[in-house]
């Protein structure tokens, strides 16, 4: 019995570390509670608006939303806004940005438009503090140079932005290399969705196992696979920010502003006609 309790113990101590976010900066995280973030810019096919555009961007400020966008590392190591693995859905092309120059990439159009790929630092020219930004990385390999490069970009904005990942890695790499960041760790039912990447690794990712390696200041979860016990023990024990996404219905925007910190919504038609 005795062995059992200690088990038990033992157990109960190494979930906790295991799941333990950042807690001493979530009077920096309350700056963002309650916006409205755009997701991949406010877009919209009815009005020729393509994803992670520039005009997306520009309806999104115009209306005074915070920006959710993508962030990859092109073949030369340029970062470039654009959300998918590959290119086939939004440009018809077989490639992957990781493939591709930034020259060639910029000259991708995007949803049969005449809108490019934009590059990051012409986002961040384009924003420049106007509203907050959300940064998701994409890191398909172990290679962290995105990280550096992003950074690099980020110091030097003045602006207010949250950075996140489904990559646990990147954020460890940002809790050791740029501490002051804040970093959040993306996830969702993963182990239900088909991916090369390993399913012990998407299992410990989805229950947010991994937060011992980067400490994220908030988690962002996807609503439909809400409620999650670790997501509520952290909201509950450490006050844990919680951003929820994607939000594309008016039940669904008012569950996430009544329930949750920040929300990620996609509902262009009727927000844009607002």
């Amino acid at each position: 019995m005795h062995v059992v309790i200690i088990l038990l113990i033992l157990f109960i101590l190494l979930y906790c570390f295991a799941i333990f976010p950042e807690m001493s900066r979530q009077k920096r995280m309350k700056a963002f509670h309650g916006i409205m973030f755009a997701h991949r810019g406010l877009h919209s096919k009815t009005h020729g608006i393509p994803e992670n555009s520039m005009s997306a961007f520009r309806a999104a400020i115009q209306k005074n939303y915070g920006i959710e966008l993508d962030l990859h590392l092109t073949r030369d190591g340029e970062l470039v806004v654009f959300h998918d693995d590959d290119l086939k859905r939004v440009c018809g092309r077989p490639e992957r940005p990781e493939d591709l120059t930034a020259a060639e990439l910029t000259k991708c159009t995007l949803l049969g438009t005449k809108e490019h790929i934009p590059l990051f630092r012409d986002v961040l020219a384009l924003v420049n503090d106007q509203v907050p930004l959300l940064v998701e990385l994409k890191i398909p390999e172990r290679n962290m140079q995105i990280c550096q490069k992003a950074y690099e970009m980020l110091r030097s904005y003045h602006g207010a932005f949250l950075l996140e990942s489904f990559n646990s890695e990147g954020l460890y790499w940002f809790r050791k290399n740029a501490p002051e960041v804040l970093r959040g760790q993306l996830s969702s039912r993963l182990t239900k969705e088909k991916s090369d990447v390993s399913w012990f690794l998407r299992f410990f990712v989805e229950n947010l196992w991994c937060n011992f390696l980067g400490r994220p200041d908030f988690i962002a979860y996807k609503l439909t696979d809400l409620p999650k016990l670790t997501v509520t023990l952290l909201r509950i024990f450490s006050g844990t920010t919680i951003a929820v996404w994607t939000l594309r219905t008016k039940d669904a925007i008012h569950e996430g502003k009544q329930e949750y910190d920040i929300q990620i919504f996609e509902n262009p038609v009727k927000i844009i006609n607002k």
